[in-house]
This record gives structure tokens, C-alpha cells and sequence, in this order.
């Protein structure tokens, strides 16, 4: 068994990829597996620590934001594509694979689309209930097309569709680290009140400056804070933390690779609703407020949210309202056992399991 797995961007993107890659290894334990990503992406390093080898491409996405020089960057990115293209024809001669998995991303659609022109077969994987313009291209050429959401055949092919779920990470999957494990891990005391904070693998700027400028409320009301922050407010979080007195009660990371332990540490979570973070949540069962992103094609974060506030598996707070009304629903969660654990039972009852296998049957099909 030969693959390429392609896309990435974000963790969002990243991690289905690595799971399914893991899961395609456990099944052909002589496979051989090509990851092609974009340069200067979270994949080109996230990757290699999972242990795989990735290709980069110099593909960029379109600038939206209409200043100078990124008016330059989209004039650029015609030139930008067909190099990335002449680039997958070279990797895909070399590396002749059996199957070319995209789970969106940059450089999903120029090696997904050239993929399919030299004859390659293709699956796609898309995680949002609202499907990814590059994922709705390149649908026309799939073999199959992965989904999480009822409801996708309003962008891709009824009959290409199978629902396996989301992929998320083996040790989040399997989730065996108790509380202690967690709280050892991450500097806190087990026995008292932690909140986790989490806004994606690049950070929510909205949710750290909510958190910047309430970083008193924590030692007020004796709750610890496990706090992600992504690369861009690290150091300005530490300073902060450092200057307010609040170490103690304030444990800052730009990156937290065991997610699994910090899932367990936590009592409630802060989350933005992404496909991956949701269906990552579900598993592990945790009361969550759920501040989707306002910067997401059409909305569809503000849709994931919806999905689990409607049975009662989640608290959602708009985006504009984060500074306001985040914290004092986190309160009420802590002061409200009740409701703490009828949403732990809400959610863990929308989790779904073996979803990287899943997709894996799909890709067994498709080669044989």
C-alpha cells in the first residue's frame, strides 16, 4: 500500500490526516505514506513528529483583505500554482501511489486535482457540516468522499458519500489518563476547579483577550486555567501572567501536544467549534462553551456550535460577546453540577468512534 495524504493549514486539518495515515500503517504494517503540504505551514512541522515524511508546496491561499501587499501575494498566486502543480506531477511519477487522500487545506487542491488528471484515485475527507471550497472542486474526480454532518449532498454527490466521522487523535480516542495524570502533567492542583482554554492550534484572538483582560476572575473565584494560546499572544500571555500575580493560578502554553492529559485535567472547557475540536470534545464528554469563528466560510463554526446546543451538549457564545458573557457562563457551569453533568451526558451520547478505520475501509475498496 502506497498514499499520499494531503492538506493541512491548521490542526483542524492536520491531525484527521496523521490519524488516518496511523490507521492505513496498522492495517498494511509495510505501507509506505507521503504527506504533501504547503510551505511555511503548521504541517511542515507537525508532520515530521508524527513520524512521516512531507513534501512542500509553495501554494497560498487568496487574500481576502485588499491591502497592498497582499495585492501582490494574489497576483502571485497563478505562478505560485503552477509550480506547486509541476511539482505534485514530479512527486506522484516518483512516488506512483494506490490511493491520493486530501483532507483539505492549501495544498490539497493542486495535488487532489493533478492526482486525478494522471489517473490517480482520490478520496477526499471533509469535516465541517459546511463543506471547504477546495473539498467542493475537487468532489467531481473523488472515488469517495468522507463526511461528519448528515446533509452533505448539498455539495458533493449523494452516491460518493459515506459518513464515518471525524478522525480524531488515537490517545484522545482511547482516552485512559485519569484526572491526576492530567493535573501532574500540567502543574495544577487535583483538587481543585480547572477550566482549559482552547482555541484552535493557531490560537482565537478573541478568546485571549477575553482571558488577558479577566485574568483576576481566576484566582478570584479559586479556578486554575490551562491556557492555549497559539504562537501569536504566548508572550504577551506570560508577561501578563507574570506581571498580574497569578502564576499559580495561570498555566500558559502556546502548544499543548497532550491533549488527552489536558482533556482529563479539565472540569470545563472554552473551545472554538471547529469539526476536529467538536468531535474531539464529544468523546472525551466535558461541559463545553462553545465560542465559534466569526473568519470561517459561511459561518459553518456557528453551525457545529448549533448542532450540539440543540441537545443540550453545549453552551454557545457569539464571538462579538466573548469579552462579556464567556466567563460568567463558565461560573454558572462550575456553580451547577446539574448542569455540568447532564451536558457531559448530552454530548458523550453524540460521539463517534473508529472513524479513521472507517475511512480506511473506504480506501481498502477503492485500491482492491
Amino acid at each position: 500500500m502506497k498514499a499520499i495524504v494531503s492538506g493541512g493549514g491548521s490542526g483542524g486539518h492536520i491531525f484527521p490526516a496523521v490519524a488516518i495515515a496511523n490507521a492505513i500503517k496498522a492495517r498494511w504494517s509495510d505501507a509506505e505514506i507521503l504527506f504533501v503540504g504547503a510551505e511555511g505551514r503548521m504541517e511542515m512541522e507537525k508532520v515530521p513528529a508524527a513520524g512521516y515524511e512531507i513534501k512542500g508546496l509553495p501554494i497560498a491561499g487568496l487574500q481576502r483583505k485588499l491591502t497592498p501587499q497582499n495585492i501582490v501575494k494574489n497576483l502571485q498566486l497563478p505562478f505560485k500554482m503552477m509550480k506547486s502543480r509541476r511539482m505534485v506531477k514530479a512527486i506522484l511519477r516518483d512516488f506512483n501511489p494506490d490511493i491520493v487522500v486530501g483532507v483539505g487545506g492549501f495544498a490539497s487542491e493542486p495535488t487532489l486535482k493533478t492526482a486525478a488528471a494522471m489517473g490517480y484515485a482520490t478520496l477526499l475527507q471533509e469535516q465541517n457540516s459546511y463543506a471547504g471550497l477546495t473539498n467542493k472542486m475537487l468532489a467531481k474526480d473523488a472515488r469517495a468522499i468522507c463526511v461528519a454532518y448528515d446533509g452533505m449532498e448539498r455539495f458533493f454527490p449523494k452516491e460518493k458519500i459515506v459518513f464515518t466521522g471525524n478522525p480524531v487523535r488515537a490517545d484522545i480516542e482511547r482516552m485512559n489518563a485519569t484526572r491526576e495524570e492530567g493535573c501532574a502533567e500540567f502543574g495544577l492542583n487535583a483538587n481543585g476547579r480547572v477550566l482549559l482554554s482552547v482555541g484552535g492550534s493557531l490560537g482565537a484572538r478573541s478568546i485571549n483577550e477575553m482571558i488577558l483582560s479577566h485574568l483576576h476572575f481566576f484566582k478570584e473565584n479559586k479556578i486554575q486555567l490551562l491556557w492555549q494560546t497559539g504562537r501569536w499572544m504566548y508572550d504577551d500571555a506570560v508577561k501578563a501572567v507574570k506581571a498580574a500575580n497569578v502564576d499559580e493560578w495561570v498555566k500558559v502554553h502556546q502548544f499543548i501536544a497532550r491533549m488527552d492529559l489536558a482533556y482529563a485535567a479539565a472540569d470545563v472547557v472554552v473551545s472554538r467549534a471547529g469539526a476536529i475540536a467538536i468531535s474531539e470534545l464529544c468523546i472525551v464528554g466535558k461541559p463545553v462553551v462553545l465560542i465559534p469563528s466569526p473568519n470561517v466560510a459561511e459561518d459553518h463554526q456557528t453551525k457545529n456550535a448549533l448542532a450540539l446546543v440543540d441537545k443540550g451538549a453545549a453552551v454557545m457564545v457569539r464571538d462579538a460577546e466573548c469579552n462579556v458573557q464567556c466567563l460568567p457562563q463558565v461560573q454558572e457551569l462550575f456553580e451547577n453540577q446539574g448542569h455540568r453533568e447532564a451536558m457531559s451526558t448530552a454530548i458523550k451520547k453524540l460521539a463517534v468512534y473508529g472513524a479513521a478505520d472507517k475511512i480506511v475501509d473506504q480506501i481498502e475498496r477503492i485500491v482492491k
